[in-house]
């Protein structure tokens, strides 16, 4: 029971990786708010979570709208009597060469990416503070430490993750709080799509993993979530400003 008394708020919880961190976080004794565009798949989440015992709750929320997550964070504090974590992990995958890819793609990425770090981090801190610290959690990628072909715009968006998350560190260290953040590889699931796309499908995506992936394939949702429980635990009191990667060897 790592999260034994933990309060967290999670945001892209419906589906693959967020799912896999609700669910652990519950088991881990956490308390849990999922926040999420995806209502099926959210109160999907949140039964299986109370199937197992656990103690979950789901507000709708467009990451992208600062009334929005405003509302989220005062709406979760007050359900839980505060909030302990956040993690940011909601995102949006796009993938084209620079010179094909529409303006209105490259704003999408920044205004989800990015931008609901920012907006998780500004309307969720006074809450941790008033709990006496706690710990973010935002999701990067190795996109945004190593970029690549028709990944310009997603690695932007990821790079400023990384950025964002070591500046926050520094700046919310005073008020006892971590903030970390999570940069995975190739994992197998429908959030990289565009890119598999990109690469000309499928079968050319798993060659270039199996050749350039040390492990030799693809990791998994239940891969990545441990690793959010950690950074979000007291096992990781001496851990801030840090970009885990956690790609099989990849870079």
């Amino acid at each position: 029971m790592q999260l034994e008394g933990k309060l967290a708020v999670i945001t892209g919880a419906a589906t693959v990786i967020g799912r896999a961190t609700a669910l652990l976080f519950a088991d881990e004794g956490a308390r849990v708010v999922i926040a999420d565009v995806n209502e099926q798949d959210a109160q999907r989440t949140v039964s299986d979570i109370q199937g197992r015992g656990g103690s979950a709750s789901f507000l709708r929320t467009d990451v992208s709208q600062a009334d929005e997550v405003e509302a989220l964070m005062a709406s979760a504090a007050a359900a839980m009597g505060g909030i302990d974590v956040i993690v940011n992990n909601a995102g949006l995958q796009r993938s084209g060469s620079v010179t094909e890819f529409p303006e209105s793609e490259w704003d999408a990425l920044m205004s989800v990416n990015p931008r609901s770090c920012f907006l998780g981090a500004k309307y969720g801190t006074p809450y941790l503070v008033e709990r006496g610290g706690g710990s973010i959690v935002n999701m990067a990628s190795i996109a945004g430490l190593k970029g690549g072909a028709g990944m310009t715009a997603y690695s932007a968006s990821k790079g400023a993750i990384i950025a964002f998350t070591r500046a926050l560190a520094e700046e919310l260290a005073p008020h006892k709080i971590r903030v970390n953040c999570i940069c995975p590889g190739w994992i197998n699931t429908p959030f990289n799509e565009p890119a598999i796309e990109y690469m000309g499908g499928r079968e050319r995506q798993e060659t270039f993993v199996r050749q350039s992936v040390p492990l030799g394939r693809q990791g998994i949702p239940d891969e990545i979530s441990p690793a959010m429980v950690y950074l979000a635990s007291d096992a990781s009191s001496y851990v801030t400003g840090q970009a885990l990667v956690i790609d099989g060897g990849l870079i």
